[in-house]
């Protein structure tokens, strides 16, 4: 595997190659074809569809050598969204960064159960936002509902606000500080989170793209928990009557996270699955008025 990135086609001083043979090379040696048209649509800016309709065509050397370079980052290990500065999330497109969590499509699933639970006006609040994946997807399904996003890290906060600019959701608020600091006094109909989880000595942690990605947005304690509590904690006190509290989980966590929900006097505690039927988001309300 290693020596395909000597090969002809691999080789950046190499006579200039046509996109078939750029993307079928690549492809062997990535393992996914996806992962490999997508850094050659970020080089070239072009939409898929155009990969296609010039696979014969021979590209200019810069574009080929640029080519080359990210597909041996990806070779060793970075994540394609960290190359390409973006990911998808739910309808949008989001700017990532090494300051941020890679959306992933089972958190759609916290969009969903948070959708299908909020007046049309709610005031919702994202804990742990990251990239602004879930606040953001919730502000574009909903134009009255009043959304805040808070982070710890400013660094992350700067690339939400940057997606909320260039999406049209300027109306999200941001706040800076840990978990409901930010938040003090204010009360909301539905929070959501998708929190730190894993725990702290988990081997996953030093393989493929985890290795990457910011390990405090990933690990939280001894058992993963540490920072689940400290949401379900305090979350009655910034709950309005009869408000929600959505969390995503890892899968063999549910019942865990729901002993914490229902310890902490929520009602209605329930755990959803996703597509693949694993334990992925807890829930329960605060008692109505």
């Amino acid at each position: 595997m290693p020596g395909l990135l000597n090969s002809p086609a691999m080789n950046a001083s190499s006579p200039a190659t046509d996109v078939r043979t750029l993307l079928r090379d690549a492809t062997v040696l990535l393992g996914d074809r996806l992962e490999a048209e997508l850094l050659l649509l970020h080089v070239l800016g072009v939409g898929r569809a155009w990969l296609f309709a010039h696979a014969d065509d021979v590209l200019p050397d810069a574009s080929i050598a640029g080519f080359h370079e990210l597909v041996k980052r990806r070779a060793g290990g970075e994540p394609v969204a960290y190359i390409v500065g973006q990911r998808g999330f739910w309808s949008l497109s989001l700017e990532v960064t090494p300051a941020t969590l890679i959306p992933r499509p089972e958190t759609e699933l916290l969009v969903e159960l948070a959708l299908e639970r909020m007046p049309k006006d709610a005031a919702v609040i994202d804990l742990g936002t990251g990239s602004g994946a879930i606040a953001l997807a919730i502000a574009s399904e909903r134009a009255e509902a009043r959304v805040v996003a808070v982070d710890a890290s400013a660094a992350a906060l700067d690339v939400a606000r940057r997606n909320a600019e260039r999406l049209g959701l300027q109306r999200v608020r941001f706040g800076l500080g840990s978990w409901w600091e930010p938040v003090a006094g204010e009360r909301f109909d539905i929070a959501v989170s998708n929190p730190p989880y894993i725990e702290a000595d988990d081997v996953h942690l030093g393989e493929g793209d985890l290795r990457f990605e910011p390990v405090t947005a990933l690990a939280s304690g001894a058992d993963g928990l540490d920072d689940i509590r400290h949401i379900v904690e305090g979350a009655l006190a910034q709950l309005l009557p009869g408000g929600w509290l959505l969390i995503e989980h890892g899968w063999e966590q549910g019942h865990v996270v729901r002993t914490l929900l229902e310890s902490a006097g929520f009602i209605d505690v329930f755990t959803a699955q996703d597509i693949e039927a694993r334990d992925r988001v807890s829930g329960g309300r605060s008692i109505p008025e």
